[in-house]
């Protein structure tokens, strides 16, 4: 084998060609092909190990997340459970004693949050003002697992409060009591459970158990891409519900069901929280990931039912028949029985060999809802009209992986319907009711400003998010993004702009743009820090709308400026 080495060597070096040497063109150029094949043959023993590494990878890559693969889309990943800053007791600084050394059954957490908010000219607010409030939101969770299965039990708490606001001394109880911003020490989570690892729904294909479990109680959770069913992480209060939910399967299963049955929680400022009996909330949410390398699927279904004779209260907890609040005639409008159903399905992947990834998902809704038509109580009626609404959204990302930076670019565009006033009077109105009811999810992604939810809304937006390597930190992200908002439906209102409304449609759809920047950075594994910004500029419907009509005039300020200014910082602190 030496020897051929040599010859070889020799002959591609040009050596073997001397005729000093006595060799031949002819042995040269088999020697030289020999090598050739040899070569080949060695390359492709390289080419199948690399392949043979890439399949190993690959398949403990398969064994460790099973069927799931993680979306990519912006803002949409859920909450884990239990929440992600509760840790294992015996994973957290408690196992340098030793009573918590092999405490695995046992799950602790507590948080705190401080967040300072700038708000220049607040588009959420009927007049122009400048608002620095700070609101601190504080969270502990206990929870047992494993010891007692299948019995378990967890029960996490929640204070929020908002200082130095404006708004906390203002005459109007919505403003100064908004339980969006204010909730102090309340529970957020409290059930028992039934939870089986192994049970009777067998195991997938690769081997992983589809356990079951069953939790009643105080609950709040998240499902599909949070825009329905959300605890809104971003909100200083949570929502939460009383009932039941189960669940079959888990999320390294090649198929997952939930089911739930439950009750909102009605949110107050300064007592406890309690069962809103007006409404009652069930629904099915279903995961096929049995192609996960290309799609995960989720087919989904919610019905809200509501009992009009049980209204009380407003989002805010304020009370419809407090006549410093309410008037007699916007209690009758309330106080309305709905049956509304939600179905659809959201797709989402990565497409395979590639860094492209997808989401997208259609909601369309239907059912009867009720309309209070008149300008008295005395003269005014009820009548039951259908409700006929949709929703869609979708976005595509390509993530450049080979650089350090990993940026992803994506763009996304959403929908959501408007109800349209027929007549341009709401008074009058008996069309259909065709606004899409957001049911119990979060504005962000829609506008990091608040400024947007999933109803009367056409968004486009194309966003940057990078991580960028700073010698000085670690895991540092960035993400930045700009956005083009217009109303579904000219006559609908502007939800989240206090309800600004022009019935008659004039002042057209365009809402405006917004500009946004946020950087994330843990400080140490306790600590971790939130910076961001937006700029807001109104389009038309938001400067023409305030002078439209004279309850407009009235209510909203007509000089105020033509944009807005966002500022935050956030911090977060870990006890575990």
């Amino acid at each position: 084998m030496q020897y051929k080495t040599i010859i070889r060597a020799l002959a591609l070096s040009g050596m073997i060609l001397n005729p000093a040497l006595g060799w031949s063109e002819e042995a040269a150029a088999a020697v030289t092909a020999e090598a050739t094949q040899e070569d080949v043959a060695q390359q492709e023993k390289v080419k199948a190990r690399l392949a043979e590494i890439k399949a190993e990878e690959k398949a403990a890559a398969k064994a460790a997340n099973g069927y799931y693969v993680e979306r990519r889309s912006y803002g949409t990943q859920k909450e884990t459970e239990p929440p992600k800053y509760v840790k294992q007791a015996n994973k957290t600084w408690l196992k340098d004693f030793d009573a918590f050394s092999d405490v695995d059954w046992l799950d602790v957490g507590f948080e705190y949050r401080a967040r300072y908010e700038s708000r220049q000219n607040d588009f959420r607010r009927a007049r122009e003002n400048i608002d620095d409030p700070l609101l601190l939101r504080s969270r502990a969770y206990v929870g047992l697992k494993n010891i007692l299965d299948p019995f378990r039990f967890a029960v996490e708490l929640q204070d929020s409060r908002r200082n130095h606001s404006d708004y906390n001394d203002s005459t109007d109880r919505r403003l100064s009591s908004d339980p969006k911003d204010i909730d102090h020490a309340d529970i957020l989570q409290a059930y028992l459970e039934l939870y089986y690892k192994d049970s009777i729904f067998g195991k997938d294909d690769l081997g992983n158990s589809r356990p079951f479990w069953v939790r009643g109680g105080r609950l709040a959770w998240e499902d599909l891409d949070r825009r329905l069913i959300a605890r809104n992480e971003w909100r200083n209060t949570t929502n939460t519900f009383q009932g039941v939910r189960a669940n079959i399967g888990e999320k390294k299963n090649d198929w997952q069901l939930e089911a739930f049955a439950v009750q909102p929680i009605q949110r107050f400022t300064s007592q406890l929280d309690k069962i809103d009996h007006a409404q009652k909330f069930y629904g099915l949410v279903g995961d096929w990931r049995g192609w996960s390398e290309y799609v995960t699927i989720q087919p989904y279904y919610f019905y809200l039912k509501q009992d009009g004779s049980k209204v009380q209260y407003d989002g805010n907890g304020s009370a419809y028949n407090d006549r410093t609040v309410y008037t007699a005639i916007q209690q009758a409008r309330a106080s309305i029985d709905r049956e509304v159903s939600t179905g659809g399905v959201r797709v989402y992947g990565v497409i395979p060999g590639t860094q492209w990834d997808y989401d997208a998902a259609y909601n369309k809704q239907w059912g009867h809802v009720e309309r209070f038509i008149g300008t008295t109580v005395a003269a005014g009626r009820y009548i039951t009209v259908d409700h006929d609404a949709y929703a869609y959204n979708a976005e595509i990302g390509y993530t450049f992986a080979k650089q350090s930076w990993k940026p992803r670019l994506s763009a996304s565009y959403g929908v959501a319907s408007g109800d349209h006033v027929s007549g341009g009077n709401t008074n009058t109105d008996t069309s259909d009711a065709q606004g899409f009811d957001r049911l119990f999810g979060f504005a962000r992604p829609w506008s990091n400003n608040d400024y947007v939810q999933m109803n009367n809304i056409r968004a486009a937006k194309v966003r940057v998010e990078f991580d960028p390597k700073v010698p000085f930190l670690d895991n540092v992200k960035v993400d930045t993004g700009f956005s083009w908002y217009h109303l579904d439906d000219a006559t609908d209102r502007w939800a989240a702009g206090n309800n600004l409304q022009d019935a008659s449609g004039r002042s057209g759809r365009d809402l405006g743009k917004e500009y946004d920047l946020r950087v994330r950075f843990p400080l140490n594994q306790y600590a971790s820090l939130n910076l961001g910004y937006a700029h807001f500029w109104a389009g038309d419907f938001v400067q023409d709308a305030v002078s439209a009509t004279a309850a407009n005039r009235t209510a909203f300020d007509q000089n105020r400026s033509d944009s807005s200014n966002f500022f935050y910082t956030e911090l977060t602190l870990l006890g575990f």
